[in-house]
């Protein structure tokens, strides 16, 4: 007679969620982040890709092991075959999107594999699962193939975005409205520094005046809320655009106008998507890499993001002279000193003063 604790370890955990296939699975995992949009989106896009992933190797989630977790880690890096796995970066709806634009720089690979070590914790917490092979990946110090200060753009390419945006066409109401929509959305993710999800998800009700000054209140990465202040050349360019939407230029508590409206009028209710307004940032940068014979920044402006500006912001407004603590504020920064890695001027005083070590004087000593 096999002893009680044997027992009690060979039965199979209780079954604590709802699930009869590994995508159902998946679906309950992601509904534990409902409250959290960004989060949402970016682990939707993860477990899809696996769930892929592994039904074209007609695996389930519970045949994964540690070499299966290396495989993926690999795939992640490439995906092949190609043609079936990348394409141009296209809203899901769109009938030739493909999970990847690209493959995944070493710090995207160590998110996706992050995030589906959660997953699979919490599936062996509910039951579903027994194991999980993420947990066995080496932990080790993190490197930076490329460090996030450096992805900003200077002054000099901030002003040819600039001049690639007033050289929009506007010949059609439809061009018209597509300009006027980029300038303003420029404007808003230079000047705020918000992350483009929270810009997906903001409302003109958002916007609070306070003693005279606007403030936008957000709800940013982690569920954190917060404000930013909504400067008075943003508020001009966010007026500039209402009028050109036909809105009344003066936001109201009551107004739920998305801040990026679609520029179809039977659709101003509607926000644009985070992907909306990724693809019309690539947009912009590729018209202005064409228009520039700068090979340096072709070569930046063909790798800038989104989140490019969010580094362009910080990086600006300490140049202007806002004050560290102030900006780090504005960037919802844990840490002043993450926010320090974007004051350049300090690294250009450290490299001025490096100049007085030099060769000669040594020698002459």
């Amino acid at each position: 007679m096999p002893h009680p604790s044997q027992a009690l370890a060979s039965a199979s955990p209780a079954l604590l969620i709802e699930a009869r296939s590994d995508a159902q699975a998946a679906l309950s995992w992601l509904a534990e982040h409902a409250d959290a949009p960004a989060t949402l989106n970016s682990y939707r896009k993860e477990s899809e890709r696996l769930l892929m992933w592994l039904a074209r190797r007609g695996q389930k989630l519970a045949e994964v092991k540690r070499n299966d977790v290396l495989d993926y880690q690999t795939f992640l890096a490439s995906p092949y075959p190609e043609q079936e796995w990348m394409g141009p970066a296209r809203p899901r709806s769109h009938p030739d999107w493909k999970p990847f634009s690209k493959p995944l720089t070493p710090a995207s690979v160590r998110h996706s594999l992050t995030v589906l070590g959660a997953m699979f914790s919490y599936l062996n917490d509910a039951g579903y699962l027994n194991g999980n092979p993420f947990k066995l990946l080496k932990r080790g110090k993190r490197q930076h193939s490329r460090l996030d200060e450096d992805r900003f753009l200077d002054v000099v390419s901030w002003r040819h975005i600039q001049d690639t945006l007033d050289r929009l066409p506007r010949d059609t109401p439809r061009e018209q409205k597509q300009a006027e929509r980029a300038n303003w959305l420029f404007t808003l993710l230079y000047l705020t520094g918000a992350r483009r999800s929270e810009v997906a998800l903001a409302r003109a009700s958002d916007l609070v005046k306070r003693n005279g000054n606007w403030w936008w209140h957000i709800c940013g990465k982690g569920g954190v809320a917060a404000k930013i202040p909504f400067t008075d050349e943003c508020m001009a360019a966010m007026r500039r655009y209402r009028s050109s939407l036909g809105l009344p230029t003066e936001p109201t508590p009551q107004d739920d106008t998305p801040l990026v409206c679609r520029t179809s009028a039977k659709n101003l209710a509607q926000p644009l998507s985070d992907k909306a307004i990724y693809l019309i940032c690539k947009e912009i940068f590729t018209r202005a890499e064409q228009e520039t014979e700068d090979a340096a920044m072709k070569l930046r402006l063909r790798q800038a993001t989104t989140h490019w500006l969010r580094h362009t912001a910080a990086s600006h407004q300490l140049e202007a002279g806002v004050p560290l603590l102030m900006v780090s504020q504005n960037l919802r920064h844990a840490s002043i000193q993450t926010t320090r890695r974007y004051l350049h001027s300090e690294e250009d005083a450290r490299h001025e003063a490096s100049q007085q070590h030099q060769l000669r004087a040594a020698e002459g000593k």
